[in-house]
């Protein structure tokens, strides 16, 4: 088990937020509260890259929800870069992956 580690940091497109290790019950408050520390503009576009991420419970699934709802908020896109075939599979399965855009990895997601 990693702790869970969230690197912030911009892009041309907005910003960036590097999230590995667990994503679960004991700690996805922790990307809940940095999210509201963020200040999103019109037009840009929050990307979370998950290539570092090792589990997302429920409660991880439910962060990334806030994070999209922040987003659209803002009026600003949301992309998920690098997500982890487990990761994926719970998106695809609740049907998130009809509503976050998901990229191959932050290169991608960062293109204007």
């Amino acid at each position: 088990m990693r702790l869970l580690k969230i690197i912030t940091r911009d892009a041309a497109t907005g910003p960036v937020l590097e999230i590995t290790g667990e994503l679960g019950y004991a700690n996805a408050a922790e990307l809940r509260d940095l999210l509201t520390t963020l200040t999103l503009q019109p037009g840009q576009r929050l990307v979370l890259d998950l290539a570092g991420m090792d589990f997302c419970g429920s409660n991880g699934v439910t962060a990334l929800i806030a994070a999209r709802n922040l987003a659209h908020a803002a009026r600003a896109d949301i992309a998920l870069a690098a997500v982890p075939a487990r990761t994926l599979r719970v998106l695809n399965v609740v049907g998130l992956d009809q509503i976050f855009p998901v990229l191959p990895d932050s290169h991608a997601a960062t293109q204007p």
